[in-house]
C-alpha cells in the first residue's frame, strides 16, 4: 500500500518554496545558497534536502508552479463561457490580482528562467504560450480583423508587457496596489483596443 503524504509535509514544502522565491527574487538564483535558504526557513540543511533534492529543483518548481497557476486561471475563466469582451476583461483583472500574491515567483520566472536546462525551459515556455493563446483567443473573437492579420498574439503580448513588469514599480507600501490597478489596466487596454488599426501590408517591389 502506497504511503500518503501528510498535509504538514505539503505545508512545509510550500513554506520552503515561498522562502526560496523570496531569496531568488531579492538576491538572484545564482547568489542564493541552500545554507541561506535553510536559515531563512529555520530548518537544518539535511531537513531541507528531505523536501527538495537541490536548489535547481526549487527553481523549476517555482517557475513551473507559477506559470501553471496562470494556465489554470485561463482554463477556469474560459470554462465560464463568457462573451469575448467580458472574458478578456475578467482575464486581465484576475491576472493582475494573481500577480499581487505571486510577485516573487513572477520575478523568478521572468529573470531566472535562463538558468533552467533546455528541456525544463521549453516545457515552461509551452505553458506560457498556452496562457498567451487564451488571451489571444478572446482578443481574436473581439477583433476578428486583428486575428485575420495574425496580430492577436502580438497585441496580447503588448498587454502582458504592461502587466508583467508592474512588480518593478508598484510598491507594497505605496498608495496603489494590484487590486486598485487591475480595473485601470483593463480599462486602458479595452478602451484603446477599438482604435488599434491593422497595418497596411508593405508595398511590393516592382517586378521586372
Amino acid at each position: 500500500m502506497a504511503r500518503t503524504r501528510s498535509p504538514a509535509y505539503d505545508d512545509q514544502r510550500e513554506m520552503i518554496l515561498a522562502h526560496a522565491a523570496d531569496l531568488f527574487a531579492r538576491r538572484g538564483y545564482p547568489a542564493t545558497s541552500m545554507n541561506q535558504l535553510a536559515e531563512a526557513c529555520g530548518l537544518s540543511k539535511p531537513t531541507l534536502y528531505h523536501y527538495y533534492r537541490d536548489k535547481y529543483a526549487l527553481l523549476v518548481q517555482i517557475a513551473e508552479g507559477h506559470v501553471g497557476r496562470l494556465a489554470e486561471l485561463v482554463a477556469e475563466i474560459e470554462a465560464e463561457g463568457l462573451p469575448a469582451r467580458p472574458r478578456l476583461h475578467r482575464l486581465i483583472i484576475r491576472f493582475v490580482q494573481e500577480y499581487a500574491g505571486a510577485q516573487n515567483a513572477h520575478r523568478v520566472l521572468t529573470e531566472d528562467v535562463r538558468f533552467l536546462e533546455e528541456a525544463d525551459r521549453e516545457r515552461i515556455l509551452v505553458t506560457e504560450r498556452r496562457v498567451v493563446d487564451g488571451f489571444a483567443r478572446a482578443l481574436g473573437e473581439l477583433r476578428p480583423d486583428l486575428d485575420a492579420a495574425r496580430l492577436a498574439v502580438p497585441v496580447s503580448m503588448l498587454l502582458f508587457g504592461m502587466i508583467n513588469w508592474m512588480f518593478t514599480w508598484l510598491r507594497p507600501d505605496g498608495s496603489l496596489d494590484h487590486e486598485a490597478m487591475a480595473p485601470i489596466v483593463a480599462d486602458l487596454f479595452l478602451g484603446g483596443l477599438p482604435h488599434v488599426s491593422v497595418p497596411a501590408p508593405p508595398p511590393r517591389g516592382d517586378t521586372p
